[in-house]
């Protein structure tokens, strides 16, 4: 017995610390209101739950048995008397004890509803009626789920009464089984007629339901109530409805005259009712009036569909334009569109993440995301994309407690470059960089990145005043005397560990015991973990659902994670469901680079909240961005001033406002299909699209949506926006043309310069649709254009064959002159452990003409005519001479004639010589070495491969490659560059 006590006390005590580190950590970061509320709900509804269903079913126990005949011992058979005799001795344990235990396993069900229940309780009109029966959407998104929820409830207990009743019954000799059949006693027969009628009372309720359910249908062609629905299946649910009162009477009449016949022939019509009517009635209503006619008689609910879903989804406002086409490149096309061609972005946050590892780096402990972001900052008066990354922490999980745990606690600083140009060889141009992270976005803000994607599990930080400094907070510059810098974390990030129970609490909860006896846990040392932004919204916000991509800002002097959030619901009549993991599926993800979200279908979707992270002390701030929304207005009643008005925004943190991918990702995968607005033409399905391919990727996955400043057709001026394309429906098997047929935008520009203050044109989505006849390429088809060109083939393969690895970066493409232009840099990453990727060629493509150069001047020139006439910015790109100088070489060895001609240093394979002539003796080269293959002439297929040999290095040096190595990251430099 005391090894038990011992046993159980310390398992309440364990219990007792996780809860207990629970509330310090809620409480610390200001939402303890949200914990209590959620847990006080949860506790209440399980109370009630189970009270109810423990008293109904000790009362059903207890009737039964009050109620048993007095000579049921006599007439009982010996079976039954063994029975009694067991049961006797602890009946009156059971009879408790059985309730109990139900009770319980039952509440614990309905406790996990408690967001269902809650919502009821502090529903929102959504001012929106449905087309059929008037109702306000409300009833279907917050009612009706509770009714139903509720209505299972009550069916449950009472099967549950009307078994225990029945064993009793039968047990103490109430129900008898004999040679002429069933007898009853009275008792038993009124208790169990009273629980019949009560669970017909309940169908009853639940077929009336069900005619408002059938506007949630999904198991016709389109979901919602259709034809049949409106016309036999609500009829029916409406007669059920009325029948099974009727039988329930009959079962309450049975109780008073003692005869079963009525109410059994009642149950039966029902049952036969249903059958035919509810199932049978319907079915020859669909062959026989539908389907020959179903256009016709479909239309009007199919319409129903399109307007639900787009609603439910934020379709509704898409502005759809005709878009002209065009594959022409005339000489000057491009010069209205400065501000989209000023903007392009070369630098691809896929792919230069080891760029910023090994310039931006500077200790092995420091680590960046493998995908980084895109956001845009005022530099020098002009807003500029900008791709950045917070350089974050990668502790050795091997190194001692005390380094991972008190030493290694935070990342230091935002590392920025630009979007559209690179430095000289083709390394990211930064804007904010070096060991202390300053720059032209800020030479003055909090760097450290106590609160990331990347932290530790936990860390141990703070102290008193005049305590030693045990972080290390940065590697040293040339003003720190070679040593590197501690610090001692000052805010209020974590629950206080000092006192001697919340020590031992974070022990336990960690499974630490290092936590329990090191000196490096102070008095006032405090414990940071759950660091990862989308965990604290997750948690302060349990109702959201948060998206995948998370980015860092640097506002008002902090650094901070902005972190978009959704409510969501499955119960908008008329509205198709979408499986949100699914639909958010695509490069990012499979990488691994961008969250997935949960797997779950939904048929309604907001982007009502905006979150911040403070990257320093983990404060989140919850901001209401749709505040018209009734699912973000419920829970801002459960829980009320945990969300702030946008109008507390401040205009610096608007400004870096974005519009999020993941409902983007969901919009544009509905539009594969809804951006059909027409029933008949919908019905048809012959206009049906599909999200291309990643044509960068090996594996079948979906093109991520991208970001990017540009000019849409019939603006005034470029805007930061996130863009997909279309393409016809692509059917396994099939070789289905990949042309454009649309292109998406969503405005991402929320700032006005002001406090608190929404530009109007955030979040206006632009659909530009081209003709079905459009011979305008593809993603897929402009990377087969760029692949099949016989000059970009041979001068990539030249760069593979190198020992350098060629990468192709994003396939932008941009609406302009009528057309689709597409942009996608070209990156080497040469061989060895250093080697990083830089930008070496621009790929740019126009209907069929294709261009490849350096710059991505030259080679929008290639394609248009030789002078596109576009203004581009200085960088954009690399020239032959610059990328020479940088790689330490002469300049004039690159200047060499373009027209096939040999210089002084002799004639054919030899002699150096443009790039281009390389080239081509490398092609001719390749083509003597298949020759000679084939005819079997190994002599002269070695001096082929000499002449090959000799090309690719002659194309290496005038490319700058040959002799450009990644170098190593200066240790002590505090250059942004």
């Amino acid at each position: 017995m005391t090894v038990v006590i011992v046993a159980a006390l310390i398992a309440a005590f364990v219990a007792f610390t996780q809860i207990y580190t629970d509330v310090l950590w809620f409480r610390q970061i200001g939402y303890l209101k949200v914990f209590v509320t959620q847990n006080v709900a949860r506790a209440v509804i399980f109370v009630v739950a189970a009270l109810l269903v423990a008293v109904l079913l000790w009362l059903s126990l207890w009737l039964a048995h009050r109620h048993r005949p007095l000579t049921a011992a006599a007439a009982a058979d010996d079976n039954l008397r063994r029975y009694q005799q067991a049961l006797e001795p602890v009946r009156k344990i059971a009879m408790f004890a059985v309730p109990v235990l139900f009770g319980l396993f039952t509440a614990s069900t309905m406790a996990a509803q408690w967001e269902t229940v809650v919502l009821f309780f502090n529903q929102e009109p959504f001012g929106q009626e449905d087309p059929q029966f008037g109702m306000d959407i409300a009833f279907w998104v917050f009612t009706l789920p509770f009714l139903r929820l509720v209505l299972g409830f009550l069916v449950s207990i009472l099967l549950l009464c009307a078994i225990a009743a029945v064993l009793v019954h039968y047990v103490y000799g109430g129900i008898r089984i004999s040679e002429k059949g069933l007898t009853f006693t009275t008792a038993a027969r009124v208790q169990l007629a009273v629980t019949a009628a009560l669970f017909l009372i309940l169908q009853g309720i639940n077929f009336w339901l069900d005619r408002y359910a059938t506007l949630q249908s999904t198991s016709g062609s389109w979901t919602g109530a259709l034809y049949t629905d409106i016309n036999a299946v609500i009829p029916v649910r409406a007669i059920l409805a009325v029948a099974a009162i009727v039988v329930a009477v009959l079962f309450i009449v049975s109780a008073v005259i003692g005869r079963w016949r009525l109410p059994l022939i009642g149950t039966a019509m029902l049952v036969v009712v249903a059958v035919v009517a509810g199932g049978i009635y319907p079915s020859l209503v669909q062959r026989f009036q539908v389907t020959p006619t179903e256009q016709q008689v479909e239309s009007e609910y199919i319409q129903r569909n399109i307007d639900g879903t787009r609603t439910a989804f934020g379709l509704e406002d898409i502005e759809s334009e005709s878009y002209a086409a065009t594959v022409d490149a005339g000489e000057g096309d491009l010069a209205d569109y400065a501000q989209t061609t000023s903007n392009i972005r070369l630098l691809d946050p896929n792919v230069v993440s080891p760029a910023f590892a090994q310039l931006q780096q500077f200790r092995p402990y420091y680590n960046f995301p493998a995908t980084l972001n895109v956001d845009r900052y005022e530099v020098d008066g002009e807003v500029q994309d900008t791709v950045l990354a917070a350089r974050e922490l990668d502790v050795n999980a091997t190194d001692s407690w005390y380094n991972q745990h008190v030493v290694y606690t935070h990342g230091y600083g935002l590392i920025a470059a630009y979007g559209d140009r690179v430095e000289s060889d083709g390394r990211p141009s930064f804007i904010q960089g070096g060991i202390q992270a300053q720059g032209d976005i800020s030479e003055d803000y909090e760097p450290r990145i106590y609160f990331g994607q990347q932290s530790p599990e936990y860390s141990v930080v703070g102290g008193a005043e005049g305590d030693q400094d045990l972080e290390l907070d940065r590697p040293s510059t040339t003003d720190d005397e070679g040593k590197d810098v501690n610090t001692t974390f000052s805010g209020e990030g974590g629950p206080n560990v000092g006192n001697p129970l919340n020590r031992l609490s974070y022990a336990i909860k960690f499974q630490s015991s290092d936590l329990l006896f090191s000196d490096a846990v102070r008095g006032e040392s405090q414990i940071l973990y759950d660091r990862n932004p989308r965990e604290r919204v997750s948690q302060v916000a349990p109702y959201l659902t948060v998206d995948g991509n998370p980015y860092p800002a640097i506002i008002d002097g902090r650094v901070k994670w902005i972190v978009d959030a959704y409510t969501t619901s499955d119960a908008y009549p008329y509205s198709t469901p979408m499986e949100l993991q699914d639909a958010t599926a695509d490069t990012t993800t499979a990488e691994g680079a961008s969250a997935q979200l949960p797997n779950e279908r939904v048929n309604y979707m907001r982007n009502s909240v905006k979150a911040t992270v403070d990257a320093y002390d983990g404060s989140v701030d919850l901001y209401a961005w749709d505040d018209q929304d009734p699912v973000l207005k419920a829970w801002q009643k459960v829980f009320p001033e945990t969300v702030k008005p946008y109008s507390e925004m401040s205009a610096e943190l608007m400004d870096h406002v974005r519009y999020p991918e993941d409902i983007f990702k969901v919009q544009r995968e509905l539009l594969n299909t809804y951006h059909v607005t027409q029933a008949n033409s919908f019905y048809a399905g012959d206009d049906v699209w599909s999200i291309p391919n990643d044509p960068t990727s090996d594996d079948s996955t979906a093109i991520p949506p991208y970001y990017l400043s540009l000019q849409m057709p019939g603006e005034d001026q470029a805007s930061f926006s996130l863009t997909t394309p279309f393409i016809p429906q692509q059917n396994q098997g099939e070789n289905t043309r990949n042309v454009l047929y649309g292109y998406l935008s969503a405005n991402g520009d929320a700032g006005t310069g002001e406090d608190g203050v929404k530009a109007d044109t955030y979040g206006k989505m632009t659909l530009l649709e081209l003709p079905r006849s459009s011979v305008v390429p593809g993603p897929g088809q402009a990377q087969n254009n760029f692949n099949s060109d016989t000059e970009v083939s041979s001068a990539l393969n030249l760069l593979r064959q190198g020992g350098s690895e060629v990468i192709n970066g994003n396939m932008l493409a941009l609406p302009v002159n009528d057309g689709i232009l597409y942009i996608q840099p070209v990156y080497v990453r040469s061989s060895g452990e250093s080697g990083y990727p830089t930008l070496r060629r621009v790929l740019v493509s126009y209907g069929e003409e294709v261009g490849f150069a350096p710059t991505l001047d030259e080679a929008l020139d290639q394609v248009f005519g030789g002078d596109s006439g576009a203004q581009t910015v200085q960088g954009a790109g690399v020239s032959e001479e610059q990328a020479a100088e940088a790689a330490g070489q002469d300049p004039a060895a690159t200047d060499q004639p373009t027209d096939g001609s040999t210089d002084d240093a002799g004639s054919g394979s030899g002699g150096g010589g443009s790039l281009e002539d390389a080239l081509d003796d490398a092609s001719k080269a390749m083509e003597d070495s298949n020759t000679a293959m084939e005819e079997g002439d190994w002599g002269a297929y070695g001096e082929a491969q000499d002449r090959l040999e000799d090309a690719i290095n002659r194309a290496l040096e005038a490319d700058g490659v040959a002799t450009s190595t990644a170098p190593s990251a200066p240790a002590t430099s505090d250059s942004g560059n």
